[in-house]
């Protein structure tokens, strides 16, 4: 037990410095014994998600009334993550129930008779990836996918940004749930991201994650009472200090939005100095960091000096990994020497790099299995807080990144681009997005091309799958950018691209 020591303090004993005993002290509690191996108690999981589903969420959740798409996308798609299938009749009267919050005039609400909002459209359009099928009754077909394009387009504002809902305020994490729904709905456009990515990379913090958005220029602008001249387009080359310090939930948005553009960045931002960019190594040494040290059982906490909690566990573990592919670590990544025991200066046995990951997946897998897990079922920010339905499914989420390695495959890429039909990809388009010129068709085109194929690359590497606790406590393997199984992601891509793209073949050997 004496590698699990306190967080040394400079001595002088706050509110914060004691939280933090006082939790280290929680978390050894609930190490396993000695020659004993973590549990995943799935059974009780199972009928944890099965009463919210069946018998409906305790009183307590009437407060999140406008995030019904919420609870519906974290219980389905936590029955997915480990490892159980739905019956028909959940599958038709989810349909049912996501159809009555799309809004007329486009995109999915909170609640029936609610606005339009963001972030209920992304967790909409993924309960349809886990529920829905092509065909009458099936749902897919029923999601309005022009109007649902136009309300995006009328929550784009001058510099890239976009507002939530109409008289909403503008959060990367609103970004991230348009980019994901237009990604899987086949309605990316050129015009839909021109200055988004530049957006995007002034919301990074000092400190290298990012905050929820930026100041737009023109709140800088003298304050007086003369008339002014029509306000002149964004100069995305402005300064825009970001709004808030980093933190974990903006974080995960920012980088995987950032990574979703990257075929509208290679195709339409040629590279030269005005094209935006992100400090990727700031960003990884932020991420990294974020990871407790043995006393915090391997747990991620969402800002700087505060408190580990399992749902950063996806927010910032899942994130390493997007990072990871961004600085080219995932493919480039030479082999490191055998692993050695290290000692800290009080001769404390450290944890073993066991491989080449950029956060120690074992030390997350067992804060997850020994402090995540609640007695009753469900998972949980810590102990001795309760289970709840967001909880379980990102503390699930974050397990499937811990034990899985899901990275872009450039033969799986090559594949599924040599087995495009771009006549089926055109007439499957939902935007309402007319190019003016036989170049911009081109252009939107090749987007969309491109846009399918980087998604669908995502491939799990073979014999990098680490499970603490052996085979038993494994969950199935979640698309990094998406947060869905591969399976359920890849029968909507399909659908709405209009292609058949080449089956997937077994986990692919580590480069």
């Amino acid at each position: 037990m004496s590698q699990y020591r306190s967080t040394p303090t400079d001595g002088y004993r706050t509110a914060t410095s004691a939280l933090q005993s006082s939790t280290e002290s929680v978390l050894k509690t609930h190490l396993p014994l000695p020659g004993d191996e973590p549990t995943l108690d799935r059974k009780l999981h199972f009928e944890f998600l099965l009463r919210n589903l069946r018998q409906g969420f305790p009183e307590r959740y009437t407060s999140q009334d406008a995030s019904q798409p919420w609870l519906i996308y974290w219980t389905l798609h936590g029955f997915s993550v480990f490892g159980a299938g739905l019956d028909d009749q959940t599958k038709k009267r989810t349909i049912a129930t996501l159809l009555a919050m799309q809004h007329p005039d486009g995109g999915f609400a909170g609640g029936p008779g609610q606005a339009a909002h963001l972030l209920p459209t992304y967790a909409s359009v993924c309960a349809f990836a886990v529920v829905g099928r092509p065909g009458e009754g099936g749902g897919w077909d029923a999601i309005d996918r022009r109007k649902m394009y136009d309300f995006f387009m009328s929550l784009k504002q001058p510099d890239g940004s976009f507002l939530v809902s109409h008289h909403g305020e503008v959060d990367v994490r609103g970004i991230y749930c348009l980019l994901v729904s237009a990604t899987l709905l086949n309605i990316m456009t050129p015009e839909l991201l021109a200055g988004t990515p530049d957006f995007l990379a002034t919301c990074q913090t000092y400190e290298g994650g990012f905050g929820n958005a930026s100041f737009p220029g023109w709140a800088f602008e003298a304050d007086d009472e003369a008339p002014r001249p029509p306000r002149a387009p964004a100069d995305p080359a402005a300064p825009r200090p970001p709004l808030g310090e980093a933190h974990g939930g903006y974080t995960f948005c920012a980088t995987a939005s950032w990574v979703l553009l990257q075929p509208y960045l290679r195709l339409h931002c040629p590279e030269s100095p005005a094209r935006p960019k992100i400090d990727l190594r700031a960003l990884l040494r932020w991420c990294v960091q974020m990871q407790g040290v043995p006393a915090e059982l391997g747990g991620f906490k969402g800002r700087t000096n505060k408190l580990v909690d399992g749902c950063y566990s996806w927010w910032v573990g899942g994130c390493v990994v997007l990072v990871e592919t961004l600085v080219g670590v995932a493919a480039h990544h030479e082999p490191e020497p055998p692993a050695e025991t290290h000692a800290d200066e009080e001769g404390d046995k450290a944890w073993d790099d066991v491989d080449d990951s950029l956060f120690d997946r074992r030390a997350l897998q067992e804060y997850l299995l020994c402090a995540g897990q609640h007695p009753a079922g469900g998972m949980r920010d810590k102990p001795p807080k309760g289970a709840d339905a967001y909880h379980t499914l990102y503390c699930a989420a974050g397990l499937s990144a811990a034990q899985h390695r899901v990275t872009p495959s450039a033969a799986r890429q090559a594949a599924v681009e040599a087995a495009w039909n771009a006549d089926a990809a055109a007439s499957r388009d939902g935007s309402s997005y007319a190019p003016p010129t036989e170049a911009d068709r081109a252009r939107a085109a090749a987007l969309r091309k491109a846009t399918f194929a980087h998604i669908l690359s995502w491939a799990e590497e073979e014999g990098a799958a680490t499970y603490l606790g052996g085979s038993a406590n494994r969950v199935n393997a979640v698309h990094p950018l998406l947060n869905l199984t591969v399976t359920h992601a890849d029968g909507m891509l399909a659908h709405f691209y209009g292609q058949a793209p080449p089956a997937r073949q077994p986990p692919r050997k580590k480069q």
